[in-house]
């Protein structure tokens, strides 16, 4: 063989692994540039799910927040209700004590008074009426015919 003969098929060789260097450092950039695409791609996707998260941890903390103030004015309300309740019954307990002490003046004035403040023997009232019926507060009523119940009279 001639010696430019194994020059040119080491040359071609040469190119040969030339190019397939050159095509796989190609292929190389490429996938390292896929990859590189698919990071920002993942980074972005993490940046949007930590702003989700970091949102719905806001909205969870402003939601236990008012929770935590409704549950306060509930109490408080409560507490509220709590203290009329006492101040009722002190009023009650009041009230008791001066129906109780007037009932006891009564009781010392005229020891015939019942307890609900009218006399105990039926004596007295005939004495202030004499044989007239007592006067009553309220109207009389009666049945006519033809009105289908009671009437006012």
């Amino acid at each position: 063989m001639d010696t430019w003969v194994i020059v040119v098929i080491v040359v071609v060789a040469a190119v040969l692994v030339l190019l397939l260097a050159l095509a796989l450092a190609r292929r190389s950039n490429a996938a390292r540039a896929r990859k590189r695409e698919q990071a920002r791609e993942h980074l972005q996707e993490a940046q949007l799910r930590s702003a989700q998260a970091e949102k719905e941890e806001a909205l969870a903390e402003e939601q236990a927040a008012r929770a935590r103030r409704e549950r306060a004015e509930v109490e408080e309300r409560a507490a509220q209700a709590e203290r009329d309740a006492r101040d009722r019954v002190e009023v009650a307990q009041e009230h008791r004590s001066t129906a109780e002490e007037l009932h006891a003046k009564a009781q010392k004035l005229d020891p015939d008074v019942a307890l609900d403040g009218r006399r105990s023997d039926t004596v007295a009232l005939d004495q202030t009426y004499g044989d007239q019926p007592a006067p009553r507060d309220e109207p009389t009523y009666r049945d006519e015919p033809g009105t289908g119940g009671a009437t006012r009279r």
